[in-house]
């Protein structure tokens, strides 16, 4: 079942062609040296515009959408009037937030995340705004019903306020269903030679010491659309194997690993293991095959593991993490509290 599951999400991640554009916007409060908002623009999980309260200004972050802005001069200073806009709307919703539920210290962070995801094959739109505040889910619009759901008692105030607010819930229904998708077209015709392109890994064989698993770690892959596993005589495995997450890397590209205990096993054993990558629009998969002399490992010698790229890796994520504007510290995406101009 569990490898039948996988063919499944491997088939539906090949075949299916979906875009997205997204907006995190973020205001804090008690953190110091962190601008007291922050806001940023992604295309397929790309970062294609900035804004901060530092900066003042709404930034491209792609070269093709330089190209864009230089095409079409409004677009940014429509990003820089809704920069603006939301980080004073922001400012006032987290003090106001911070007096009903008495948070009258410490750091806290108000986010909302909103935009669409259009399916270019379908046709199929799908729009979402959605708050959080601390990490959690506040409130969220349903498209559908046209009403904001409150998961958080705290957030009921706010959601009966909302719903009667008959004007901006039909602005947002035009927004997200038409608007967005619209601006998120152009922006795939624009940088569709980028965001369409694919990279393949460098794949490495790691071990901590000889009783720990073997991992076959694949990094400098785009997109993010990759399947790794371990087989034995060909046959997939899926006892004694632990997939570990697709991350980013600081320079757009990912990198996964994929663990495999091997107690059981003499070294003779060995060779009838291999490690598969599978990526989304690349024909060939990547097969490595287990052999203990091109296992690199701390406990055989110090410089061979690489540790400088790991850290670097780690390091990487956290600027990412601090450049969209807190997309891993909510890590859900979903709900948070009062939109910048009662629009979207």
């Amino acid at each position: 079942m569990k490898k039948l599951f996988m063919c499944l999400l491997f088939c539906h991640v090949a075949t299916t062609v979906k875009h997205s554009l997204k907006y995190f916007l973020t205001a804090t409060s008690g953190i110091p040296n962190f601008p007291e908002f922050v806001g940023a623009a992604m295309v397929d999980d790309v970062q294609v515009g900035y804004c901060d309260s530092n900066i003042k200004k709404a930034e491209p972050k792609q070269d093709w959408m330089k190209i864009l802005i230089k095409d079409d001069p409004q677009h940014l200073e429509w990003y820089a009037l809704k920069c603006s806009g939301n980080q004073q709307v922001f400012r006032a919703n987290i003090d106001s937030l911070k007096q009903r539920l008495n948070h009258t210290g410490g750091a806290h962070i108000l986010q909302r995340m909103n935009g669409c995801e259009w399916d270019d094959e379908t046709g199929e739109v799908i729009g979402f705004n959605q708050y959080g505040y601390d990490g959690e889910d506040f409130i969220a619009l349903d498209l559908q019903t046209l009403t904001w759901t409150a998961p958080k008692p705290q957030a009921f105030i706010t959601k009966l306020k909302w719903d009667t607010e008959k004007a901006r819930l039909e602005y947002n229904k035009n927004y997200y269903i038409h608007k967005c998708p619209d601006w998120l077209k152009k922006y795939v015709h624009y940088g569709r030679s980028f965001l369409q392109k694919t990279e393949l890994p460098s794949v490495s064989l790691l071990q901590k010491t000889p009783s720990s698993p073997v991992s076959c770690h694949a990094t400098g892959f785009y997109p993010d659309r990759a399947l790794m596993f371990w087989r034995k005589d060909e046959e997939e495995l899926h006892e004694d194997v632990d997939h570990g997450e697709i991350l980013p890397n600081n320079d757009g590209s990912f990198q996964m690993s994929v663990d495999l205990k091997l107690s059981s096993d003499t070294p003779e054993d060995w060779r009838r293991y291999d490690c598969v990558f599978q990526l989304s629009g690349v024909k060939d998969d990547i097969i490595t095959k287990l052999d203990k002399a091109k296992i690199r490992t701390n406990w055989a010698s110090p410089a061979g593991f690489p540790a400088g790229a790991v850290t670097g890796a780690i390091v990487g994520l956290l600027l990412t993490a601090v450049c969209i504007a807190g997309n891993f510290i909510w890590r859900r995406c979903n709900n948070g509290f009062q939109p910048a101009n009662r629009g979207h």
